[in-house]
């Protein structure tokens, strides 16, 4: 899922489940390294009590900047509106995992 300026509130400050939320940029090479990652964690944990998405930074620059994202890729875990984790540089899918099975 993208999130965007527009979308990023009602999508994940006001999610009811918690969400995981990939911060990148289309030219970031850890970045293109991080991607297929979280794909493959969003299509393992599609039964809808997780999302997990992406914010190009580039893109969507009001978001990463109310979240002082510095450097990419940066991941935040959100629950109930609330940021409860972040994680800088290269993550691997079974500790993403992990970290989000606890949050449901």
């Amino acid at each position: 899922m993208e999130f965007n300026d527009n979308n990023f509130e009602n999508e994940v400050i006001k999610s009811g489940a918690p969400v995981l939320v990939d911060f990148f940029a289309p030219w970031c090479g850890p970045c293109k390294i991080q991607g297929p990652i979280i794909d493959e964690l969003s299509n393992e944990m599609n039964d809808g009590k997780v999302k997990i998405g992406k914010v190009n930074v580039d893109a969507n620059q009001a978001v990463a900047e109310k979240f002082g994202i510095m450097s990419i890729p940066t991941l935040m875990i959100f629950k109930n509106g609330e940021v409860v984790e972040v994680m800088m540089g290269l993550q691997n899918k079974e500790s993403l995992k992990e970290k989000l099975l606890k949050l449901i």
